[in-house]
């Protein structure tokens, strides 16, 4: 397993699994417990998912060391603000049955961020949590959050697959230090990715199917992913690219795919605010 470090020396798998759109304790336990199996040591939650206790279940089962899990959860914007953060941090631990967690981010740019942002600084330096980010940042909020922080944010969790790339917003993460993370590095589907005629061209080469190019595309750019699915053979096929490297032509291919916009959500839609804003966990 490749591994990136972050702006503090912690290092984090540039693959991971992820639980969104699992609610169900159960099934989440299971999945999470057979990805461990598979090989997985990077999972990644969230608050307003409500199966952070099914992680936690998973992973104190499997019986292995805590050290050798990267897990990740996030702040809902329901529980932003100083106060409120800390409360949510405690119940975060609590569920997950640890002691500490390894990557907490700010889930979403609405609500007191800045207070959230405090709490979880004043939780890392406790060491409660290794690192600290944020997610859906678009750079304008993005440059603004860091020029007034005191520890930068070491990972910004945005939308990221072969349509929508991220490109610019890398870049500019890049110059304060910060990781760019992959959600959706598959797009749910969406736009046929998974028979794209690029990307299935391009794996028949290697004996490899359009989603592990997608996947390979996104690692040999940095970026983390974290593809999310309910059935072992997928989580196997996920993890099987490692074996093999894209060409500098491979990759300038499926950079032509890129359409420089989400295929999900607008962070500046009023429409989109209010429903993210007014979700309750």
């Amino acid at each position: 397993m490749k591994n990136v470090k972050l702006l503090n020396g912690v290092e984090m798998p540039i693959l991971g699994f992820g639980v969104y759109q699992v609610p169900d304790l159960e099934e989440c336990e299971r999945v999470v417990s057979e990805a461990i199996e598979v090989g997985y040591r990077s999972i990644d939650t969230a608050q307003a998912y409500e199966n952070e206790e099914a992680v936690g279940k998973a992973v104190r089962k499997s019986g292995i060391d805590r050290k050798e899990f990267f897990i990740t959860t996030k702040v809902w914007i329901s529980n932003s603000g100083y106060e409120k953060a800390k409360a949510s941090i405690d119940e975060s631990l609590r569920k997950l049955q640890t002691d500490y967690i390894d990557l907490l981010l700010i889930h979403q740019p609405f609500g007191d961020y800045y207070g959230t942002y405090r709490a979880m600084e004043e939780y890392y330096k406790a060491r409660k949590l290794r690192a600290i980010g944020v997610s859906n940042f678009f750079p304008d909020r993005f440059v603004d959050l860091v020029n007034f922080v005191e520890i930068k944010p070491m990972v910004n969790q945005v939308e990221t697959h072969v349509f929508n790339q991220q490109v610019k917003a890398q870049e500019i993460m890049k110059e304060y230090g910060t990781q760019i993370e992959s959600w959706g590095p598959f797009a749910e589907g969406k736009n046929n990715l998974f028979t794209n005629k690029t990307l299935v061209e391009i794996g028949k080469k290697y004996n490899k199917t359009a989603a592990q190019v997608a996947l390979r595309y996104l690692i040999q750019r940095d970026v983390v992913v974290i593809p999310k699915t309910v059935r072992k053979e997928r989580m196997i096929q996920n993890f099987d690219v490692f074996n093999f490297e894209l060409s500098e032509e491979d990759m300038k291919e499926i950079l032509k795919l890129d359409k420089k916009e989400s295929l999900f959500l607008s962070h500046y839609d009023p429409e989109t605010v209010k429903l993210l804003v007014n979700y309750k966990i």
